[in-house]
């Protein structure tokens, strides 16, 4: 059966869509931020522990990716372990509320590096296999957030359409080695996200989208013909924008 990597995958709508690619019949490559040792967090190898059955392969990493120089080493040790993704799922990523005029660059430069650098280093990374495995799909999650105006969300919202507009790109430089790129534009999910202290806001969360939605949305591009792509899915609730 395929393999899918998927980043933040602890927690979140990283794990709701390991437990659903899962049920699917997928391998799993996993990764989540790392304990101060470096290692995995209990977080993951619990969810790990829970979708190993069978002969289902679960090969899981701490990497942070924030930090710029522990992608590559850390996303070659595990693809190193013989597990070939053929579906990768950029879904890790951070939020901030505030006025531009205020926001401390080095809070800029961090969202920066989670929300677009870290992605496009791990597609840089991926791409090798999935051009020698002659295709392959990357999703990169996104907000509608990219294509809005909502104050205090500027840097957020900038971040999400650098996102976009990469992948539109990837896409396009990618096409002729097999490999498809779909970003799924997500209004408003309930996740753990809204508890950062990066991000303060008094959305209805009960209106917003939940978790399993989002990685049901997922399988479904996932689950794509090989002749077709959705270059863009957006999901949002049924509410609007919250």
């Amino acid at each position: 059966m395929a393999a899918v990597l998927i980043t933040g995958a602890s927690r979140g709508i990283g794990a709701a869509a390991a437990k659903v690619f899962a049920a699917a019949g997928y391998d799993l490559l996993l990764l989540s931020r790392p304990t101060a040792e470096g290692k995995p967090s209990a977080e993951l190898e619990a969810l790990a522990a829970s979708l190993r059955q069978g002969d289902r392969r679960v090969e899981i990493a701490g990497i942070d990716l924030s930090v710029s120089a522990a992608i590559a080493p850390g996303l070659a040790e595990l693809l190193g372990r013989g597990l070939v993704p053929r579906v990768v799922i950029n879904n890790a990523g951070a939020a901030y509320t505030g006025a531009l005029a205020d926001m401390p660059l080095e809070q800029w430069q961090w969202l920066l590096q989670l929300n677009v650098t870290a992605v496009f280093q791990v597609c840089q990374a991926v791409l090798p296999v999935l051009r020698s495995a002659g295709d392959g799909l990357i999703i990169n999650v996104s907000s509608h957030a990219a294509h809005k105006t909502f104050p205090d969300w500027g840097a957020y919202a900038t971040t999400k359409a650098a996102k976009a507009c990469f992948s539109r790109h990837l896409a396009a430089e990618e096409r002729d080695h097999g490999i498809r790129v779909s970003t799924l534009t997500l209004g408003a999910v309930n996740t753990p996200l809204w508890d950062t202290e990066t991000v303060h806001s008094d959305f209805d969360r009960h209106a917003m989208l939940d978790m399993g939605q989002v990685a049901d949305a997922l399988l479904v591009l996932a689950q794509q013909p090989a002749n077709q792509v959705v270059e863009d899915l957006t999901l949002m609730p049924a509410a609007g924008a919250l």
